[in-house]
């Protein structure tokens, strides 16, 4: 590709801004255009941000802010990153029906959606984003992303995958700068659900946080590695474990961050894989490094004429067993990469 890919980042919290504050760093990509619930701000030539990756120039104050700006914007727009809140659960496939539906914006969406339920909602899209000329790749942040991808490579090494652990650590300094995501991991907390989770402030969240010293000890999570691990035909979902700690007063991770692959090999022994994620590398860092790799990669494949709903392990080398297939949708998933 000769010339930077034009991004459009959709939600501008946490992990909005952190993409901003990346995207400097790598030439193959220019920063265009930013939505969120307050409105949206355009410039083809890059958007002006200050120190702190604030923007400069005025919003466009719109109540339906991305759909605003793909009609006007959507022919200077090559890709974009899906930073939104998935609160409620059917919001992401909602949002990408109405950009489907409404606008005539063509190219390629990355995700960091984390939930299993949300991924498989996108699913049902899948013809329709072929129709429209869309390219999405869902699952491609850190967990499920970089880790699942992790995890597919490691396969290779085994004639059958026994279990896949995910343990993550996360340190954030400030709670609130993140208010979608550890929102997110409460509904993982027992007691909680995303009814309840949705229906609490932020200083029902505050004080709860405070009860349990800003930690969040999150396990057996509904996380969206099971179904891109069982698409891939890697293993069943009930295989794919995920679960961590989330520090949400301090930078420092709590504990490192771990993928553990244990397999029976052709000989018949089984064994590990385990990959260890460095401590200086941030959530931020994590997901928007990957989440741009997998839009660049993305970019390449649209210009081959691929359209459609395809996972992150789908870019991976394919697991082939006999003891496990992915079976039906993953059928699908090669038609969505079929011209």
């Amino acid at each position: 590709m000769q010339q930077a890919v034009r991004v459009a980042v959709f939600g501008f919290g946490g992990l909005g801004k952190g993409m901003a504050r990346l995207i400097p760093h790598r030439p193959d990509f220019k920063l265009v255009a930013v939505a969120d619930s307050q409105g949206y701000a355009f410039d083809a030539n890059g958007l002006d941000l200050d120190d702190n990756f604030a923007l400069v120039q005025p919003i466009h104050s719109d109540s339906d802010s991305i759909i605003s700006l793909l009609k006007a914007h959507a022919g200077e727009i090559d890709a974009v990153f899906m930073a939104l809140p998935n609160l409620p659960v059917e919001f992401f496939a909602e949002t990408v029906k109405r950009i489907a539906d409404e606008t005539n914006f063509e190219g390629v969406f990355v995700d960091a959606l984390k939930r299993t339920e949300a991924v498989e909602r996108l699913f049902a899209l899948n013809e329709q984003l072929q129709e429209r000329k869309i390219l999405y790749i869902t699952g491609a942040g850190a967990t499920p992303g970089f880790l699942t991808t992790v995890a597919a490579i490691a396969a290779h090494s085994f004639v059958e995958v026994l279990d896949v652990n995910i343990h993550f650590g996360v340190g954030i300094a400030n709670w609130e700068a993140y208010k979608a995501t550890v929102r997110e991991d409460f509904i993982h907390l027992e007691g909680f659900d995303a009814k309840r989770v949705a229906c609490m402030s932020d200083e029902e969240i505050s004080e709860e946080l405070e009860v349990r010293n800003g930690l969040l000890k999150l396990v057996d999570m509904e996380h969206a590695d099971d179904i891109i691990l069982e698409l891939a035909g890697v293993c069943p979902r009930d295989r794919v474990r995920v679960g961590g700690l989330v520090d949400t007063r301090n930078a420092k991770k709590p504990v490192n961050t771990t993928v553990t692959v244990t397999g029976r090999t052709v000989s018949g022994a089984v064994g590990s894989h385990q990959f260890v994620v460095s401590d200086e590398a941030t959530m931020v860092d994590n997901v928007c490094g990957p989440a741009l790799g997998f839009m660049l990669r993305g970019t390449e494949l649209y210009e081959r004429g691929f359209y459609g709903l395809i996972t992150s392990a789908d870019i991976m080398p394919r697991f082939s067993s006999r003891v496990f297939s992915g079976g039906e949708v993953s059928r699908m998933q090669e038609a969505a990469l079929s011209v």
